[in-house]
């Protein structure tokens, strides 16, 4: 079978779709598919209308089947077309409220119209363009039952490389992300000032427009003795801090899927995550293979502790986690979203 791995992605931006993407491409390849990554365009806030456009003119009739990821490239057009959904615009759905907040009442007000129609859009896309919407975690389906009333069923991606590996559960906790509000890098860093984790030693490895801020916010907390910035890293290097960890840190807010913790679990390391962050908080399960906390420095820098103070409880949890990153199998998601 011929199949199209469709997503969308902003020029020179390489976000965890195309990660997700390419793996998948590279599954469906060693399960005896043809598959090829198709992207199509994302102009950016303000050009969801080229956006759209340009996906619904994207020609993959050659294909047998798509697989499409995220908006707008759900919009292309398929008789055999699965929708594994990473997320829509969130600003205009799950995210609304806060970035609402942020702009001026008068663009509030066309914010607002562009929201219904691309809400409405988007509707007769999902139940009418696709054959089938498959989500990428619970959060996601939910999302969905709440905004277009669709039952989706859930194939959590699994972790995307080759070469996960543990070599030992060593003195620093690490945390691999993007560095923007969302991901809440500075709740760990505020953690680390919390009397609990004054000898916990952070690892971070991302860049982005947070990252002159976190920066700041280490040298005024006095932390930076124990944070190191390692900007953003190759796969290999990122496998290696993995490999070598005593846990990873996610504590993002509302997060998709996140597969830092599902590339954690395969590394046999544990993760200490939020109970609002979403996708990460369905994976991990408390005392078993990380650590659920509050969204707090306070409650956080006790889970971080616990872990960087006792490496057996690290390694028991990590060895839970590394059975449940086993349980979740390519093989396993290309059966299910093929149709």
């Amino acid at each position: 079978m011929t199949v199209a791995v469709v997503t969308s992605t902003p020029p020179g931006v390489e976000g965890g779709h195309l990660v997700i993407a390419r793996a998948l491409v590279r599954a469906l390849g060693r399960s005896g598919h043809d598959a090829d990554l198709v992207t199509t365009p994302d102009y950016g806030f303000g050009q969801l209308t080229r956006s759209y456009a340009a996906a619904r003119r994207t020609d993959v009739s050659r294909f047998d089947q798509v697989i499409s990821l995220r908006y707008p490239s759900f919009a292309v057009r398929h008789p055999r077309h699965v929708c594994w959904l990473n997320h829509t615009m969130r600003e205009y759905y799950d995210l609304w409220p806060r970035f609402a907040a942020s702009i001026s009442w008068k663009n509030r007000t066309k914010e607002r119209v562009r929201r219904a129609i691309l809400h409405g859009v988007d509707g007769r896309l999902l139940r009418g363009n696709v054959t089938r919407v498959v989500a990428q975690s619970r959060t996601i389906q939910q999302r969905l039952a709440r905004d277009f009333r669709i039952r989706a069923d859930v194939v959590y991606p699994p972790a995307p490389l080759d070469g996960y590996r543990c070599e030992s559960y060593g003195d620093y906790v690490f945390t691999v992300s993007r560095l923007d509000p969302l991901k809440r890098v500075d709740l760990l860093i505020r953690a680390l000032a919390e009397l609990p984790a004054r000898d916990v030693r952070l690892l971070v490895a991302g860049d982005g427009e947070q990252a002159g801020a976190l920066r700041a916010l280490v040298a005024r907390l006095g932390v930076a003795d124990r944070v190191q910035f390692a900007g953003r890293v190759d796969d290999a290097a990122m496998l290696s801090a993995l490999a070598g960890c005593r846990a990873v840190a996610f504590v993002p807010f509302a997060e998709d899927y996140g597969f830092v913790t599902i590339e954690a679990f395969a590394s046999g390391k544990p993760v200490i995550t939020c109970r609002d962050s979403g996708g990460p908080a369905e994976l991990v399960e408390d005392d078993r293979t990380g650590v659920i906390c509050d969204p707090t420095p306070a409650s956080i820098a006790i889970a971080l502790a616990r872990l960087a103070d006792d490496a057996a409880l690290a390694s028991r949890l990590g060895a839970a986690a590394a059975a449940r990153a086993a349980s979740i199998t390519w093989d396993a998601a290309v059966r299910q979203l093929l149709l």
